[in-house]
């Protein structure tokens, strides 16, 4: 069995164009951050997308490697940490990424952009952790 390489390619190379403007985000300071809907809001997106992504490529390779069903988004990491794929810490990592993404899509006007500025200043190494996992399938 083999995962569909072109499938992850993709969607690879649209997550560093994605960590690449969240990075230029990470270079205003939080007042400016706060006080400019055009920051915050790409961020939230940009950041709900890089989320996406990862949970899209991880249920590819769960899919493309039959190990086993995915009902919930949090599945994912689970089936690839019980498989060996990740670490168990990593999938920790990514099941509070998932949560956080459900924050930002179904709780948006609940969002503390605090820690939206947080998630883009400390965390995107997380995204980049899963991307060298996914790279090994290429």
């Amino acid at each position: 069995m083999m995962v569909q390489t072109e499938i992850i390619r993709k969607r690879l190379s649209r997550l560093d164009e994605i960590l690449t403007v969240l990075k230029h985000l990470r270079n205003y300071s939080l007042e400016a951050f706060l006080a400019t809907p055009e920051y915050y809001g790409s961020a939230e997106r940009f950041l709900q997308i890089a989320i996406e992504t990862t949970t899209d490529i991880g249920g590819h390779i769960i899919a493309d490697l039959k190990l086993g069903e995915v009902n919930w988004y949090s599945d994912i990491p689970a089936l690839l940490a019980e498989k060996k794929f990740i670490s168990g810490e990593l999938r920790e990592k990514w099941v509070r990424m998932i949560g956080f993404r459900n924050i930002l899509v179904h709780d948006y006007l609940e969002v503390d952009r605090k820690i939206v500025y947080d998630v883009m200043q400390n965390h995107l190494q997380d995204l980049e952790e899963r991307k060298k996992v996914f790279a090994e399938f290429l």
